[in-house]
């Protein structure tokens, strides 16, 4: 149950980040701070279990199921888990009436979400990528990361190096 998905149906991935920009955007124009709840939720469900848990990845699954686009799994978890700690550290910040602080987390997290779901622009992936430049994520994951996208004829991405024999 506790595990994430390697690889990741990309165009999945784009459509939960567009219902994510979606209620970001509600939240801020109507400053409706509990649908954090269930947005922070689906980000903990997804890191923890990938679609298992979260009724929104399961959806997205099935309806991007025709043609997949895959990509390395670990930096979408990576990403996943910097969206849960931003709608979380957004709730609590909302909860204790810091609200001016909660929407800016949530105007970043508009703007990550939709780059993600309108031009396949992972800011999170991105960052990942930068922590294996600087070695801060192992080798073995990088190595993960690039065998799985070897296997399906794809180059490795930004930041991967090549699959060893």
């Amino acid at each position: 149950m506790f595990t994430f998905p390697n690889p990741v149906n990309e165009k999945a991935a784009r459509l939960v980040a567009g219902v994510v920009a979606l209620a970001g955007i509600i939240i801020l124009a109507t400053g409706a701070f509990w649908l954090l709840i269930p947005v922070a939720y689906g980000f903990w469900a997804r890191v923890l279990t990938g679609p298992t848990l979260s009724p929104l990845a399961r959806l997205a699954m099935r309806l991007m199921a025709g043609d997949p686009k895959y990509v390395a799994g670990p930096p979408k978890r990576f990403a996943q888990g910097m969206g849960a700690v931003i709608t979380t550290t957004a709730g609590i910040l909302a909860l204790a009436g810091a609200t001016t602080a909660a929407t800016v987390l949530v105007a970043m997290l508009v703007v990550a979400a939709t780059l993600e779901s309108v031009f396949a622009f992972c800011l999170g992936c991105q960052v990942f990528a930068g922590l294996m430049r600087i070695g801060l994520v192992p080798e073995s994951v990088c190595l993960e990361c690039a065998n799985i996208t070897l296997a399906r004829g794809r180059p490795a991405p930004a930041g991967h190096p090549p699959a060893r024999p």
